[in-house]
């Protein structure tokens, strides 16, 4: 996580560049030193896939987004609101954390949530974004969720798992 990208240059450049053409964008470099052209452009296009799909990340200032695989592979809000609304206790792990979506609308029926990602690196992008969102109740683990179950004697209400369908080399798993 490169922490230049939340200064307010970099996230002004971002903002001001959601509808510019990535290539060109790309060709011309960056303007920051410390930010690489791929950053940058991995910002604006993840955060414009998130304008409908993830409306509260979207219109939340400095959020950092991950990799676009990772916003294109988590639900929707939409989806998210329902699923939360289906399930109720007091406890919750998800042990397929992604970029936290679910989770978060868990922690508004649950009293504790418990997001494990294996990745680290997204995992760190989770608990920032929730840090800057003033999340409370959801505890960010960045481990492989089942050997978090297997490690730890804590009572969960519910177990939600919804893994990855897809992988950088093949696309979507069949």
């Amino acid at each position: 996580m490169n922490n230049c990208i939340l200064k307010s240059d970099s996230q002004l450049f971002i903002e001001n560049n959601l509808n510019s053409n990535i290539s060109k964008l790309i060709l011309k470099g960056s303007p920051f030193p410390n930010i690489t052209v791929q950053e940058l452009a991995n910002q604006i296009i993840a955060k414009k896939k998130s304008e409908k799909k993830l409306p509260t990340w979207y219109t939340t200032a400095n959020v950092y987004y991950p990799p676009k695989l990772s916003i294109e592979q988590t639900s929707s809000e939409l989806t998210a609101k329902y699923k939360s609304e289906i399930i109720s206790g007091k406890t919750i792990i998800d042990i397929t954390g992604g970029f936290g979506v679910d989770s978060l609308y868990f922690s508004r029926n649950f009293e504790n949530v418990f997001h494990c990602e294996i990745n680290k690196a997204l995992s760190k992008i989770v608990a920032y974004n929730y840090d800057l969102m003033k999340i409370k109740n959801i505890n960010c683990f960045a481990s492989n969720g089942i050997d978090y179950l297997k490690e730890n004697n804590s009572f969960f209400d519910c177990i939600y798992i919804d893994p990855s369908r897809r992988n950088d080399l093949k696309g979507k798993f069949t």
